[in-house]
């Protein structure tokens, strides 16, 4: 195999110029399978939400305004 920028190397045998090759003839694409989408169904969820998708706010009484636990002094 000879580097074009090196006149140096020698010339391997069977690395010669490639003979052109005919052009294989293109056969016509396989027929796509047609994918049936699939139903989406509706899931019902654990909680109660609201229209944005958040769940409804529900008092707990071992719990203040923020959500954090109430110390109980006894």
């Amino acid at each position: 195999m000879r580097d074009k920028k090196d006149n140096a190397t020698l010339d391997l045998p069977g690395f010669g110029p490639a003979e052109p090759m005919e052009p294989e003839p293109k056969a016509p694409p396989a027929p796509r399978a047609r994918r049936i989408p699939l139903r989406q169904e509706q899931l019902e969820l654990l909680e109660a939400t609201d229209a944005s998708g958040l769940p409804v706010w529900q008092r707990d009484a071992q719990l203040d305004v923020t959500g954090l636990p109430v110390w109980r002094k006894d």
